[in-house]
């Protein structure tokens, strides 16, 4: 599940802070950043698990008003459609997603006031409305029904995120991509498989792994070379007026330019000034685009970089 997007992402947030904090032990940096890695990888199942949660909330509700002393007809004949879906039946007994929730001792019962509201806006939305009026029944539609319940109400959901903010200072930047792995694991699940149907793995692969590890080792062991090689390229900046987050995503940047001849420099370009754009100053990504350009046109000239 955690690709190279959110590696990058990970080891520039990792390495901004090795160097704020004046840490010199690069040992016990590499493992905060599998750490707050796989504190990703525990946040898409938590949001697996928020489905099951508003299933439950759903069933709760029933029960009680079954329990009234004077219970309606509708309270007592409900329409089960939404409590019964096949998807989150299958969800609900997922193996891996019961593993994790027992070993991680996690749950949403103690945010039940954030669950019963946003059961309450799907109650009153018209995917819900329109799906719980249609006499169609297969598992199929069930899955689609929340693939479009979490794309429009768990996604981009701001008190969702600053109540995840208050649970762990890892999750700020994580969710935005979380979404889409959760997104990406209904559409893949198939009812024949029933509890044993595989959720993404924390890495793709070894080779994944191994990125990570190499990245962030070769951006802080050469610091003093990438720096030499933004300096030269900034002659009419003094390096100390450049943002420190912007020398922190070059050095990051050319780590990976001059250290994986597979990647193509435009595929690692392109990450890192997307990654200045959003995490440093307003004018950071055309800056550090022409800064990065510059640099990786005079090491092709010197014949210092070699792609595949």
């Amino acid at each position: 599940m955690i690709n190279r997007v959110l590696i990058r992402l990970k080891i520039i947030q990792i390495v901004y802070a090795y160097y704020q904090n004046g840490s010199k032990n690069l040992d016990a940096a590499e493992k905060e950043l599998f750490f707050s890695l796989s504190k990703a990888y525990d946040l898409y199942n938590y949001m697996l698990m928020l489905m099951v949660a508003l299933t439950n909330y759903a069933q709760k509700r029933i029960d009680a008003a079954k329990a009234k002393l004077a219970p309606t007809e509708e309270d007592l004949h409900p329409n089960m459609k939404f409590v019964e879906n096949r998807f989150i039946s299958q969800l609900e007994i997922n193996k891996q997603l019961l593993e994790f929730s027992t070993n991680q001792k996690r749950s949403w019962t103690t945010d039940e006031d954030f669950v019963k509201g946003l059961y309450e806006k799907i109650a009153a939305s018209d995917i819900y409305k329109e799906y719980m009026a249609s006499s169609d029944s297969s598992y199929e539609t069930d899955r689609e029904f929340w693939r479009k319940l979490y794309k429009g109400y768990i996604f981009n959901n701001e008190s969702l995120d600053a109540l995840l903010e208050d649970q762990s200072l890892y999750w700020n930047d994580d969710k935005e991509i979380v979404d889409t792995f959760v997104l990406k694991t209904i559409k893949r699940f198939d009812e024949k498989n029933g509890a044993d149907q595989p959720l993404l793995p924390e890495f793709k692969d070894e080779e994944d792994q191994e990125f990570a590890r190499r990245l962030f080792r070769r951006t802080v062991l050469n610091c003093d070379y990438y720096r030499h090689l933004i300096s030269e390229n900034t002659r009419n900046w003094d390096l100390d007026r450049v943002a420190f987050m912007d020398v922190i995503v070059m050095q990051c940047a050319l780590a990976e330019i001059l250290s994986f001849p597979n990647i193509p420099v435009s595929v690692s370009l392109n990450e890192y000034v997307e990654i200045a754009k959003v995490y440093s100053t307003a004018k950071s990504g055309s800056f550090v685009n022409g800064t990065l350009d510059g640099i990786v046109n005079q090491l092709k000239k010197d014949g210092k970089l070699a792609k595949s």
